[in-house]
């Protein structure tokens, strides 16, 4: 470097390191940093911590008495997340690159280990690993991560060294049994929600990758045939089809697995404009939603913070997606493409699905809202993700 400027120590860029030493540079690291993404993740998470704690303060069976017990706990989940988002920054992509197949066995691993003893049940889905100190682990949430790395190193790696226009047949059915292998894996648990998000990161993937059409519509296809076939063999867990019912007829079992949805358009619907207030929402404060710092989180936005206060939530995720989208038109190598499409394709699916089964127009999966949902996992995932948008974001050569 020259005139004097400090630059950042970064290994493991191979041959590329010396050319993006100044992309590292501490007058303009933050400079080229996507802030709108920064800002909105961060204002997600610090709201997603006061409907959390709105929604837990007054619930003594899962607080252990202490009413902020919550709050601290996404606090420094959202603090842990943070940290792992530099990380992935200083590392870069393309240092991640390099560790896809270690990181995508320790995570097949992982999901294996939920089928053992060492496995747990919550909320009916036995996707979890019980750590020590009260603390849990959802594997299939760094899945979602290690799919979209894995499929983008196999696609864009001819592409990238200029050797094919686009991913040929051969690379395509590599790549998906890459990602199947995990979804089967997730789908024995049953955890349902976490395969659906997978299924729309692989699609996001491959239309992100220039794969031909026809691939798009053989698994679209073969999709709606698995659904059926799942469906009639009787994989799904009873309390999964009996959510499939309840939305396809609401009026099935309103005080049963309807409940539910019942509760949570209640108490959306009971906001209006404006709300209650924040820790006004009656519906809340009389625990009538459950999972509420969970799954149901939206609720709390919608009853005490109102349609302003749920358009806002959807307006930041809206602008995470927007520059998400950015950066995956404007990065110059396929696999930085890739990378961010797959992000933007679990982030829109994950956030549609979340917000759609609190208004009855999607089933209850159990999906958390991005940023804005209890969980450490979940938390440390999206986090995670938007490090690595920076990351394609920052190693963009200057004049890109």
């Amino acid at each position: 470097m020259t005139g004097g400027v400090n630059s950042f120590q970064v290994s493991g860029y191979g041959p590329e390191r010396a050319g993006w030493t100044r992309v590292f540079a501490r007058d303009s690291l933050a400079r080229r940093l996507d802030w709108p993404i920064l800002l909105s993740a961060i204002a997600l998470s610090l709201l997603g911590s006061l409907l959390v704690y709105s929604a837990t303060r007054n619930r003594t069976e899962l607080n252990q008495g202490d009413p902020y017990y919550f709050l601290v706990r996404h606090w420094l989940n959202t603090g842990i997340g943070l940290a792992l988002m530099v990380g992935a920054i200083w590392l870069g992509h393309r240092a991640l690159r390099t560790a896809v197949p270690l990181l995508y066995g320790v995570s097949v691993l992982l999901i294996l280990l939920v089928l053992t003893p060492l496995g747990s049940t919550i909320n009916g889905a036995h996707s979890w690993i019980k750590l020590p100190g009260g603390f849990s682990l959802q594997p299939s949430e760094f899945v979602k991560i290690t799919i979209i790395l894995g499929m983008a190193m196999l696609l864009a790696a001819r592409v990238d060294a200029g050797d094919r226009p686009h991913p040929d047949h051969r690379t395509v059915l590599q790549a998906l049994g890459l990602a199947v292998v995990p979804m089967l894996i997730v789908m024995l648990m049953p955890d349902l929600g976490s395969v659906m998000v997978m299924v729309v990161i692989v699609l996001g993937v491959l239309l992100a990758s220039g794969a031909s059409n026809r691939w798009i519509f053989g698994l679209m296809s073969a999709g709606a045939i698995g659904a059926v076939t799942v469906w009639q063999l009787g994989i799904l867990d009873e309390y999964q089809i009996n959510r499939f019912a309840a939305f396809a007829n609401p009026e099935l079992d309103p005080a049963g697995v309807g409940y539910n949805t019942n509760q949570a358009r209640i108490a959306i619907g009971s906001g209006g404009l404006t709300g209650s207030g924040l820790f006004h929402g009656s519906q809340t404060t009389g625990q009538f939603v459950p999972e509420q710092q969970t799954d149901f989180v939206f609720t709390v936005a919608g009853e005490e913070l109102g349609f302003v206060g749920g358009a806002l939530i959807i307006g930041l995720l809206g602008v995470i997606l927007w520059r998400a989208c950015r950066i995956a038109r404007d990065t110059t190598d396929l696999y930085g493409t890739i990378v961010a499409a797959g992000i933007v394709a679990w982030f829109a699916f994950q956030t549609f699905e979340n917000i759609g089964m609190t208004l009855g127009i999607m089933p209850v999966t159990g999906l958390p809202l991005p940023f804005v949902s209890y969980g450490g996992s979940s938390m440390f995932a999206v986090w995670l993700a938007v490090g690595l948008l920076q990351s394609i974001r920052v190693q963009r050569p200057m004049s890109a």
